[in-house]
């Protein structure tokens, strides 16, 4: 009996194991950019007759090989915004992803909702990982940016992958462990019901919301990203962003109302709860936003602290909306200000909310987010 061609599946395993089994092999990060070690790596994944018939790596190969004439990896985001295939392929530099290097993925696109894309218009591809090499195994591991790959660049017309699956899994495992412990009873019902479909198209209304609004504003992303680069004014932005989306969601009739009302509870969820957890012991950007949102709400009775119970006041739509146009004043300076103006009137907004050690020169963490990460062992 002759054996027919193998089936894509098993050409895809091929491909995963010739990748992990590369990365290995590839040295020191430092060496990623040397036109020697381009040009090497392009001739192993040409010579790989498991590899070369794939044209994300033929693209990358090419780029490669043209890196120190053409230092962007054209071909390569070419086929990927292209939505050629499923695939994604290239060579990774990211300080915050350390995991990815040499890395392969395949994915499935997830559907949405069509007044959702056509009103918040962007370049996010809310996505399931299908298959993936070692790097994109890695839980932190939540996007894949343009700037990621070895080129470090991003072009309005690149695509802004978020890997869905690890929301719903970072969700159920813990944001909704968070909420049953320490909300007070009826404050997240959506959420609390939510099965892992809803969770799914939930956290994909939050990252669709959230890239269409880092371009609004007097002070959008990627225009004004130097002057918040700054933890805190990271931070802030997140906030900024994410209180933007869950008033969008609670005020734009033409959205589907309980999905709007779902990614509202979950964006509120996430933002309160899980950062404020993960970044113990010591806070990145995201958990020192978590701070300024917990203590700016506890300051104005947005949400009250009893018994070490969170409970929501009925008016916090309103408070979130309160909160939003601080933000929005001060960065509407920008257009009478310096920069440099601007941007220490941000900062002292945050530190104002967060809290800053002066000794060490960075954030400490909220003591009571810190007991519940103890309490709950999370």
């Amino acid at each position: 009996m002759v054996d027919g061609p193998p089936t894509e599946a098993m050409n895809l395993t091929e491909v995963i194991d010739e990748i992990n089994r590369m990365r290995g092999t590839l040295g020191p990060r430092e060496t990623f950019r040397k036109p020697d070690f381009l040009h090497g790596l392009a001739d192993r994944l040409m010579g790989s007759p498991v590899l070369r018939n794939q044209p994300a790596v033929r693209a990358f190969a090419e780029d490669a090989r043209t890196f120190d004439d053409d230092p962007r990896l054209s071909r390569t985001k070419l086929h990927i915004n292209g939505e050629v295939d499923n695939h994604i392929f290239s060579l990774f530099d990211a300080s915050y992803f350390p995991a990815l290097s040499l890395d392969y993925l395949t994915y499935r696109k997830l559907p949405a909702d069509e007044h959702l894309t056509r009103r918040y218009a962007s370049n996010t591809m809310p996505v399931t990982i299908e298959r993936m090499t070692a790097g994109f195994e890695s839980r932190v591991v939540v996007a894949l940016f343009p700037e990621n790959h070895l080129d470090g660049s991003q072009n309005p017309d690149d695509l802004i992958f978020y890997f869905i699956d690890k929301f719903v899994e970072r969700h159920l495992r813990l944001t909704r462990r968070l909420v049953s412990a320490v909300m007070a009873e009826g404050s997240f019902p959506l959420v609390l019901a939510a099965g892992p479909a809803e969770v799914e198209r939930a956290s994909s209304w939050w990252v669709r919301l959230h890239e269409y609004h880092h371009r609004q504003g007097d002070m959008p992303i990627p225009d004004f990203l130097p002057i918040k680069r700054l933890k805190p004014l990271a931070g802030l932005e997140e906030l900024r962003v994410d209180v933007s989306s869950m008033l969008a969601c609670l005020h734009d009739d033409a959205l589907p109302a309980r999905d709007a009302l779902l990614a509202y509870e979950y964006i509120l969820s996430e933002r309160l709860l899980r950062y404020s957890v993960e970044g113990i012991p010591r806070p990145n950007y995201d958990a020192v936003a978590s701070q300024v949102l917990f203590n700016y709400l506890i300051e104005v009775d947005g949400i009250r602290l009893r018994d070490g119970v969170i409970h929501l006041d009925p008016g916090l739509p309103g408070v979130l909306a309160a909160f939003l146009a601080e933000i929005e004043t001060i960065e509407r300076r920008i257009h009478s200000e310096s920069a440099e103006q601007v941007q220490r009137r941000l900062l002292d907004f945050a530190n104002r909310y967060a809290d800053f050690d002066e000794t060490t020169k960075d954030y400490r963490h909220i003591a009571y987010f810190a007991e519940i990460k103890q309490r709950l062992g999370v």
